[in-house]
């Protein structure tokens, strides 16, 4: 088999951008800056994002077999966390206290926002796209339908910005889209031997 090392396919970020939607909102079809309705969520920390799939399975056990007959998938679940540095992006703000981002307008003879935590935790859901950003290579991700399950503690403090953490959950969109869509952008990376053509 032939050697099909490439060091042009390694990725590593250089620049990784949030951004956000009403929910449902359809993808942008190329990497160009997402025009309305996208907003960006501003800065994040050198971390980037962590993506995560969680699965659980359940065996089916039978007599007559030391091994189990079969096995469900009885969950499959998609998250990710994000810390972002802009602790007054409005964005940002609505989503770690689950307000409307209308609340966060200010008032406009005294430049202040005044607004109520919920009692009742809101079912806030929007549509994201994660930027991962290297070089001329790019990936995406989707999400039309998600919404912030955990939320950081917040630490305003004097020796660094205050950052906001948050954890997203993403559950499938509208006439059944997928929870998540991946877009990749290879760049001038070559991987035509990755799928050789068929005589």
């Amino acid at each position: 088999m032939a050697d099909t090392r490439n060091a042009d396919l390694t990725f590593g970020a250089t620049d990784y951008l949030v951004h956000m939607a009403a929910l449902n909102a359809t993808s942008p079809t190329d990497f160009a800056d997402p025009a309305t309705p996208w907003q960006c969520l501003g800065w994040v920390t050198t971390d980037g994002g962590t993506f995560t799939i969680e699965e659980e399975s359940q065996d089916v056990n039978a007599a007559g077999s030391l091994e189990p007959i079969r096995t469900l998938m009885t969950r499959s679940t998609k998250s990710l966390q994000v810390t972002f540095l802009e602790g007054l992006n409005p964005l940002v703000r609505s989503l770690y206290d689950n307000v409307p981002v209308e609340s966060l307008k200010p008032e406009s003879t005294t430049g202040i926002a005044t607004y109520d935590f919920p009692d009742k935790p809101n079912d806030l859901r929007y549509a994201f796209l994660f930027d991962t950003i290297d070089g001329d290579k790019k990936m995406r991700y989707y999400m039309p339908n998600g919404k912030v399950i955990e939320r950081g503690d917040e630490q305003p403090q004097t020796e660094d910005v205050m950052s906001v953490q948050m954890t997203f959950r993403f559950y499938k969109g509208a006439s059944n889209a997928a929870a998540v869509k991946r877009l990749i952008d290879y760049g001038a990376a070559d991987v035509s031997g990755f799928f050789p053509t068929t005589p």
